[in-house]
């Protein structure tokens, strides 16, 4: 009878753990982005096995910093129920021209937010998911092009209106890219929140 019990309350989803969950799932993507994407030298990446996968993350000091304080920000709105989207942008270091997008939509279960019945969904289930999103994050060097140059990061945040946001916070334009080619990657769905992921990038000017 208590196991029973211990597995109702592990498949049960609470606005924070869902948080948890989904900011995890962010500082892993975003690491793996810019370690296949080349951003950042393979060398200042580690491995760390997560959701069954072996995954990277950075070793460099000023980069974690950055992502651990956008993201521990995040988590707090994904359990206000304010973030919408998600950007992690890639810039060319000189030109300050966009190469990739990466954007990821965040919908929020509004009956939960409104204290209703907490949803059930079994952990190995989102992990499986997870793992298929990671996977195709690891897949995009074959058909992103190559990285040449030198390049810059920026996360850009979308929330619902808010009365106040932290100062360290500052207004950006989007960042869009004429032209772009856009691939929609899988989802994942805590059934407290569902993540949609795409990647719009530059095109190339070869002609085949």
């Amino acid at each position: 009878m208590m196991q029973a019990q211990t597995q109702i309350q592990r498949n049960t989803i609470t606005l924070k753990g869902s948080a948890q969950i989904v900011s995890e799932f962010f500082q892993y993507a975003v690491n793996n982005i810019l370690y296949q994407r080349g951003v950042y030298p393979p060398e200042s990446f580690e491995t760390k096995k997560q959701y069954g996968l072996a995954l990277w993350l950075t070793t460099e000091n000023a980069l974690s910093k950055y992502l651990n304080t956008v993201l521990a920000q995040m988590k707090v709105w994904l359990e206000q129920g304010v973030l919408r989207q998600m950007v992690l942008v890639i810039t060319e270091a000189d030109t300050k021209e966009v190469l990739e997008r990466w954007t990821f939509d965040i919908e929020t279960n509004k009956a939960v937010l409104a204290g209703g019945p907490l949803p059930d969904k079994p952990e190995k289930e989102i992990t499986s998911e997870i793992q298929a999103i990671m996977r195709q994050i690891t897949a995009s060097v074959t058909f992103l092009p190559l990285l040449e140059s030198r390049c810059t990061i920026d996360i850009l945040v979308y929330t619902n209106p808010m009365d106040s946001v932290p100062e360290e916070w500052e207004d950006s334009d989007p960042r869009n890219i004429a032209n772009a080619e856009i691939v929609s990657l899988r989802g994942f769905n805590t059934k407290v929140h569902g993540i949609k992921t795409m990647v719009a990038y530059k095109q190339t000017d070869e002609v085949l």
